[in-house]
């Protein structure tokens, strides 16, 4: 499969990485409200730079080429 960038996938990972970032600038402030306090510090952070990385790769349209490689590893022909 060829790569193919799109405006869309680019505007959508875009958006994903900044929902990750502000996980990680604010980290103790969600954790604190949203999760189980002082505990979980590490863990906010640690899902704030996994969605960082997801939306990179959705951003520069890498996903298409990762599923259709995961698919026909799965399904081969």
């Amino acid at each position: 499969m060829e790569y193919n960038f799109t405006v869309g996938a680019l505007a959508v990972g875009l958006l994903i990485l900044a929902a990750g970032g502000t996980l990680v600038i604010f980290y103790r402030q969600i954790a604190d409200n949203m999760a189980s306090g002082v505990s979980s510090y590490d863990r906010v952070k640690l899902f704030g730079l996994i969605a960082m990385g997801v939306g990179l790769i959705i951003a520069t349209s890498l996903h298409t080429l990762i599923l259709s490689g995961l698919v026909s590893i799965i399904f081969p022909n």
